[in-house]
């Protein structure tokens, strides 16, 4: 298939979509495209998730079953882990993770793993998109070899290469996958054409961009622009704390100037796919061009010690009611990384209930939204979710507000608790019991 009758395909919406990774950014893009009206096949290679997909379940909040089922009814959707399958779409996107080794350098395996996976079926004239948050070149310089190499075709000519940086936020409201504007590098010009109308036929808005490299470092800029200034606000909590003065306060007053100021906000430590993660790829990546990041490493230092930062306020609190950490009962409330979601990756809150652990302390933890804790790559809690009642409430030496979930009545948590530790200042207006809330 030549590039204008793949477009021809793409724009009449006869294109197959394989997309790879059925997770967070994969599943959304299932609907974004379904929805639109084509016809989507997903590859994973965790059983359970093919077999539920099939069965028309979401094992996402935000996705949900009747999204699955309705597309699959509609013909316009099937799971799938046999890779074998990739001959059959037109376009594939490649959705899966890129985490950090113990020595923070980008574990590519997923990438290269699935990169092998595609080269072993790709035919002439299909599209491949890269969209997993990654080091600029990672696209030019380790995808297209591979591609290259395990089908003896040629980028560019025989088959198209794009990069298009993932933007999901689980759990907002007001921007979708579709609303999102989504930024698209290619190869060379056809595949980057090619990669536009893909993208323009399910997305409102998009932005082409000259390489894969622009794509890949517009993402990473992103993040370490959020990642430096949490960091900062991170910083002044724990300067200010020990002034006197609420952060927080100062944050609302700040903000109030309407330019020059864009409010961050601190918290227990970073959390999610990206900002704990993704800042690193670009500084591991500078090591190669003889270049220090210091902000970005410094920002890192400053996020990563957070949670100890909660845990020191936790022990001086406990100690003022003459109480040690070791041996007390503790109260994590909200285990995933952000309020009002399911997503417990990077989680601040594993690093705490880890922390706990290690000075002894008993805990157990609340979440409405993860009933129980399931093994990932780097921890398995083997936890499940406590009732929260006020009875609860009263067995336990300290709560702390890791996640500011909007179902959590944090009146009733300040009233029917001993201490709380609030690291989200989701308590700032309960006035009852305020004399046992300790900000961290």
């Amino acid at each position: 298939m030549n590039p204008a009758e793949l477009e021809k395909r793409i724009r009449s919406k006869k294109a197959v979509v394989g997309i790879m990774g059925m997770g967070y950014v994969g599943l959304p893009l299932v609907r974004t495209f379904g929805n639109s009206g084509f016809t989507c096949i997903g590859f994973d290679i965790d059983p359970n998730k093919v077999r539920m997909l099939n069965a028309g379940k979401s094992y996402i909040k935000h996705i949900p079953d009747s999204m699955i089922s309705g597309l699959k009814k509609a013909g316009r959707f099937r799971a799938t882990a046999d890779f074998r399958e990739l001959r059959k779409p037109d376009a594939i996107i490649i959705c899966v993770p890129t985490p950090l080794s113990k020595t923070r350098d980008p574990d590519m395996s997923y990438v290269e793993s699935t990169a092998h996976a595609i080269a072993k079926e790709l035919r002439k004239g299909q599209l491949v998109v890269l969209e997993s948050t990654t080091y600029p070149g990672t696209t030019r310089e380790l995808v297209k070899p591979i591609l290259e190499k395990g089908s003896g075709l040629k980028a560019g000519r025989d088959f198209f290469l794009a990069f298009s940086p993932e933007r999901e936020d689980p759990g907002r409201k007001d921007y979708s996958t579709e609303t999102i504007p989504k930024v698209v590098g290619g190869l060379n010009p056809a595949s980057r054409k090619l990669a536009v109308a893909l993208y323009s036929g399910a997305i409102q808005r998009v932005v082409p961009v000259g390489s894969c490299e622009v794509a890949e470092a517009a993402k990473i800029l992103e993040n370490v622009y959020r990642c430096v200034n949490i960091a900062m606000v991170n910083e002044l909590k724990t300067l200010f704390d020990k002034m006197g003065i609420d952060v927080w306060e100062v944050i609302n007053a700040a903000k109030t100037k309407p330019f020059g100021f864009s409010a961050f906000y601190p918290g227990p430590g970073l959390g999610g796919h990206c900002i704990p993660i993704d800042p690193f790829y670009l500084t591991w990546k500078a090591r190669q061009y003889g270049e220090a990041t210091r902000f970005i490493e410094l920002a890192g230092e400053i996020n990563t010690r957070m949670p100890e930062y909660v845990i020191h306020r936790l022990m001086n609190a406990l100690n003022e009611r003459g109480k040690a950490l070791k041996g007390s009962k503790i109260l994590v409330l909200g285990l995933a990384y952000k309020k009002d979601v399911d997503d417990l990756r990077e989680s601040p809150s594993i690093e705490l209930i880890h922390l706990l652990w290690k000075h002894g302390a008993k805990v157990d933890y609340n979440d409405p939204h993860i009933p129980k804790t399931h093994k990932g790559r780097e921890h398995d809690l083997g936890m499940k979710s406590v009732p929260l009642t006020a009875a609860q409430l009263k067995k336990y030496d300290a709560a702390i507000i890791s996640t500011d979930h909007s179902a959590y009545d944090y009146g009733m948590i300040v009233k029917n608790s001993k201490l709380v530790i609030d690291t989200r200042n989701a308590a700032v207006n309960v006035r009852q019991g305020r004399n046992k809330v300790v900000k961290a």
